[in-house]
């Protein structure tokens, strides 16, 4: 397996929030795929949070967050939003499940999104993943996309979210 998302995340890692970035941005990036961004009050409970506490929630289109939310987390379940198959989006409530190629499709994707971000950046969004504890077979975020995630564009490509060229289509998996 090449990445498992989270298998044992560290919440007082010093990572990105939501409430250090340009909400509105990360807001115009999430509308290109078709997810809304829903800001939930501070210890307000997260909405289709399958971690729990501060992590992002997915139920439907809707992405919940607050502003402790952390960055990588709600790049993450976006990216499940984007990759998981139009009959699972269908009936999407916390749980975005998938496969372990879909989970590298989905870890490359946030790392693709955060470079859309100018106050985040796919370095920092990398950084972030080792803190919180993503764990990759090269031993770092940074190691694994850029020198064994081949896997994970071919899977990206197959399903329509990056073209030949490895550019973003702004499509969600059809």
């Amino acid at each position: 397996m090449d990445v498992q998302s989270r298998p044992q995340f560290k919440q007082d890692a010093q990572v990105a929030r939501l409430s250090g970035i340009d909400r509105v941005a990360f807001a115009l990036v999430l509308h290109r795929y078709g997810l809304s961004l829903k800001l939930r009050a501070p210890q307000e409970d997260i909405p289709g949070s399958f971690w729990g506490d501060s992590e992002a929630g997915l139920v439907g289109d809707n992405l919940y967050v607050r502003l402790d939310t952390p960055v990588h987390s709600a790049l993450h379940e976006a990216c499940h939003y984007i990759c998981m198959s139009p009959e699972r989006r269908t009936g999407l409530h916390t749980d975005a499940g998938g496969d372990d190629p879909e989970e590298c499709g989905v870890c490359y994707l946030q790392i693709l999104l955060a470079g859309l971000l100018a106050d985040v950046g796919s370095a920092r969004l990398m950084q972030d993943m080792d803190a919180w504890g993503y764990s990759f077979r090269l031993g770092s975020t940074r190691a694994w996309f850029e020198g064994d995630a081949e896997d994970a564009r071919a899977w990206l490509r197959a399903h329509g979210i990056m073209n030949a060229a490895g550019e973003l289509t702004g499509d969600v998996r059809g």
